[in-house]
């Protein structure tokens, strides 16, 4: 396949382009001015992205990153702590953020794929440590989980949690960039994953195919509180409606597509899998994140993102052995074919070779 001339990108689902029909949605939108809470577009997602996690308010962000930031500097001062597990987010993927701004300290536990087991976090939190340790205020869940390859978090395990730390005074943020991702693969309503926590943050701008957006969700007090903070984080927006109009066309359009991307990464893994066993389960590939571990047949990760991009199919390095690929909006049939190609052309050399 040297010198292919096709291009596929599957570095990440946040490649998305706006759709021709999302564009026009966006060039009607009524707007105001935002800041002072006067876009009536913007007002209107909030508000329906509350009703469908089951809280009373939202609160719209540029990005899912200034969601999750605004959803910690709600429930923990400067000089607690949050926990969670060590491939999260808002710990490995948001450049340090939370003690920068916040002066929040943080520790994890490790959980294989990222799946949430609640006897770890509930093992690690110290609600009140007293004068000589760090004070836990906050547990972190990501659903579904990026670097543990999209894993969808059991809701059982969540309500679990829930249940152990809501009587010691420990809040619960679910990060849900891509809960729209978990609700279509589970068929659990996304207020049954809303409920269960404090606030959640879901992004519009992943599977969703919107340019920008994300939505932090909790209670009204919080989210006037969370407004205040997210000006002064520098992510007041004027006439934000052009935007926020493309969220309300993602959502009315692009949800349930979002099973289209879940089987093409399980056509991939499968086909992955049938060439080299060792790389990838796909038992574990649950939704439209394929991690694939390079290293068990000899290839460096960054090797296998040169060598793939030579032939024309662009994927991410999550470590030094593991490469991930992510299906979106963007990536049809056909591409998804040429990807399964490339990989196991690759892998399949690197078989030879051993």
């Amino acid at each position: 396949m040297s010198g292919a001339t096709r291009q596929v990108d599957l570095r990440s689902d946040t490649l998305t382009r706006p759709t021709a029909a999302m564009r026009q949605a966006m060039a009607g939108a009524e707007v105001g001015d935002d800041v002072y809470g006067e876009d009536p577009t913007v007002a209107s997602l909030e508000e329906r992205v509350a009703g469908m996690l089951g809280h009373e308010a939202g609160l719209f962000t540029p990005s899912g990153s200034l969601a999750n930031q605004l959803g910690l500097r709600l429930h923990v001062k400067a000089g607690e702590e949050v926990i969670a597990d060590s491939l999260a987010h808002v710990l490995r993927a948001e450049m340090g953020a939370a003690a920068v701004f916040s002066g929040i300290s943080s520790r994890s536990w490790v959980a294989e794929r990222g799946l949430l087991d609640p006897v770890q976090p509930l093992a690690m939190m110290q609600p009140a440590a007293g004068a000589y340790q760090v004070s836990t205020r906050l547990v972190v869940v990501e659903n579904t989980h990026n670097f543990g390859g999209g894993t969808v978090q059991p809701l059982e395990r969540i309500a679990a949690l829930r249940e152990a730390t809501r009587p010691q005074g420990v809040a619960l943020h679910v990060d849900g960039a891509r809960l729209w991702n978990a609700h279509v693969a589970t068929g659990t309503g996304l207020a049954a994953y809303g409920q269960l926590a404090d606030t959640v943050s879901v992004c519009l701008s992943k599977g969703l195919g919107a340019p920008v957006g994300s939505v932090l969700v909790g209670s009204r007090a919080h989210m006037d509180e969370a407004r205040v903070w997210r000006k002064r984080f520098g992510g007041g927006m004027r006439q934000a409606g052009i935007l926020a109009a493309a969220g309300h066309w993602a959502l009315d359009h692009h949800v349930e597509r979002l099973a289209q991307d879940h089987a093409r990464a399980q056509q991939v893994a499968r086909a992955v899998a049938d060439v080299a066993p060792g790389v990838v389960d796909p038992a574990t590939v649950e939704t439209n994140i394929l991690i694939l571990d390079v290293g068990a047949v000899g290839w460096s990760a960054a090797g296998f993102v040169r060598a793939a991009a030579d032939r024309g199919l662009r994927i991410y390095a999550t470590n030094a052995h593991a490469v991930r690929l992510v299906w979106h909006l963007d990536v049809d049939e056909a591409d998804t074919a040429y990807a399964a190609d490339v990989v196991t052309d690759l892998l399949a050399e690197a078989a030879h070779r051993s």
